[in-house]
């Protein structure tokens, strides 16, 4: 898998939209002193933390996650689901970054965007190749979509000027 950086800025020049750029930064580091050398990420916008994870707090917010169906799968070592109560509690860490922009930088714009992963769709809406037209498009579906996704949506749209501020979808 390629370095931070590289990574970092094929996210915020290469497939960041030309309206965001500047606004938007993707954080990660890793905590090399740590025994597992794990570390935390974040997506900012104008530099403050929009959504922030960190490794620990798998262990200290682990009790918090809903009892479903995907409860075994996100307790199982190094398998957590990237959802929208996951990026709530934050807890996700820097391979989730890395895991999450491999699967989007392999694939094509329509298929993050159905992504299971949250991370992978939010990377997608946030992407230049995300026009004002699918953006318009999107608007109806947003009903269904998590919370987290819409306020980037808001973010997105808003920054290219198509967002009607009476059927925004955080109200």
């Amino acid at each position: 898998m390629a370095a931070w950086s590289g990574m970092r800025n094929k996210l915020e020049n290469e497939y960041l939209a030309q309206s965001l750029r500047g606004r938007i930064q993707y954080y990660c580091t890793s905590y090399t002193q740590s025994a597992d050398q794990n570390g935390r990420a974040s997506i900012r916008l104008d530099g403050k933390e929009l959504i922030s994870g960190c490794y620990w707090n798998m262990y200290g917010k682990a009790r918090l996650f809903p009892h479903d169906d995907k409860y075994e799968q996100r307790m199982r070592w190094g398998l957590s689901i990237v959802d929208e109560t996951a990026l709530k509690l934050g807890v996700f860490d820097e391979s989730s970054f890395y895991r999450a922009f491999y699967v989007f930088d392999n694939q094509s714009i329509e298929k993050s965007l159905c992504s299971d992963n949250l991370l992978v769709r939010i990377f997608a809406v946030l992407d230049r190749r995300v026009g004002k037209r699918r953006l318009r498009q999107m608007r109806d579906s947003l009903k269904e979509e998590d919370e987290i996704f819409n306020l980037f949506y808001v973010i997105r749209a808003d920054a290219e000027h198509i967002l009607d501020k009476s059927k925004n979808p955080n109200r």
